[in-house]
């Protein structure tokens, strides 16, 4: 079964401090990284790793960045046919801060991300067989992400989306009514729903609530909370898995990709999302975004040796 992911490809210049600095300070920090990351390509490069078959659509700049970009997907087993490159904008780069209890935050300059257009959906609506699954994220324009999601529910995929990063003003009806499952952390539900899920209880509040916005199912990535999940008829919790984290910047997106793979191989919702959640889990136990994806073999370790 083929998953589809449409959305933003960046370099990430990765720092790594003992803590985040504060508005107007300077600090010494202990090193860099420099690789392969936004959410569209992290999420491709976990499909791969945990044996999905995968089209991934997006676009970068005709420029060194650009160059690195095609290379590193290519190297991670993501094929490149549908990644076009853009003559005007630069290909998409992201800056961020990672301090010792692993906690980030993130610049993104979306660069060629925000031009991806028509040549894009085509390329998706021509697939000889359509996936069954579609990822999305917000790093590329909202008009695109709801053309995109109402072609793919119009053919029976099951689509997810990413809301990242959160728009203040909300998801619009015309995107929510084709969305399947919608997958946001603690600080997006907060945004999109006003309610930051600290407790169960907390957690079924913004689920109902985001389930008024027209999503059929909901899985909350709650950190070290674990993660919380609805749909028509049932609820649970996935309690948080025990690692060594050291880097949080793509549990999200292997969340994302772990969730997609698992829908798609016909697993019940709740068994997917605690399977996403493995992912999750493993991804901070490494550092970079893209290269942080674990493989299959690792995710089904850990789901062997937890009891949760």
């Amino acid at each position: 079964m083929t998953i589809a992911v449409l959305g933003s490809i960046n370099i990430d210049v990765t720092a790594y401090s003992d803590r985040l600095p504060a508005p107007g300070e300077t600090i010494h920090g202990q090193n860099y990284v420099l690789g392969l990351g936004g959410k569209g390509a992290n999420q491709a490069v976990a499909v791969v790793r945990l044996g999905g078959a995968l089209t991934f659509l997006g676009r970068i700049g005709r420029d060194a960045f650009g160059v690195m970009a095609r290379a590193e997907l290519e190297r991670y087993g993501v094929a490149t046919d549908h990644v076009g490159d853009d003559a005007r904008a630069g290909t998409g780069i992201a800056i961020i801060s990672v301090d010792a209890a692993a906690q980030n935050c993130i610049t993104v300059i979306a660069g060629a991300n925000f031009t991806v257009g028509e040549t894009e959906l085509a390329a998706l609506r021509a697939l000889p067989k359509p996936p069954c699954v579609l990822l999305l994220q917000l790093e590329v324009p909202l008009a695109i992400n709801i053309a995109a999601a109402k072609f793919a529910r119009a053919h029976g995929m099951t689509v997810i989306l990413d809301p990242a990063p959160a728009p203040s003003s909300g998801l619009p009806n015309e995107l929510m009514q084709h969305v399947s499952v919608i997958t946001p952390n603690e600080v997006e539900c907060e945004a999109l729903t006003g309610i930051r899920p600290g407790s169960s209880d907390t957690a079924a509040l913004a689920a109902n609530t985001l389930a008024l916005t027209g999503a059929d199912r909901i899985a909350l990535k709650l950190g070290a909370q674990g993660a919380y999940w609805s749909e028509p008829g049932g609820s649970g919790t996935v309690p948080r898995f025990a690692v060594n984290a050291i880097d949080t910047v793509a549990a999200g997106d292997c969340f994302n990709g772990g969730l997609a793979v698992a829908l798609a191989e016909g697993q019940s919702f709740g068994a997917a999302v605690r399977f996403a959640s493995a992912c999750g889990a493993l991804s901070t136990t490494r550092r970079g975004a893209a290269a942080a994806a674990p493989t299959r073999a690792e995710v089904e370790a850990l789901l062997a040796g937890s009891t949760g």
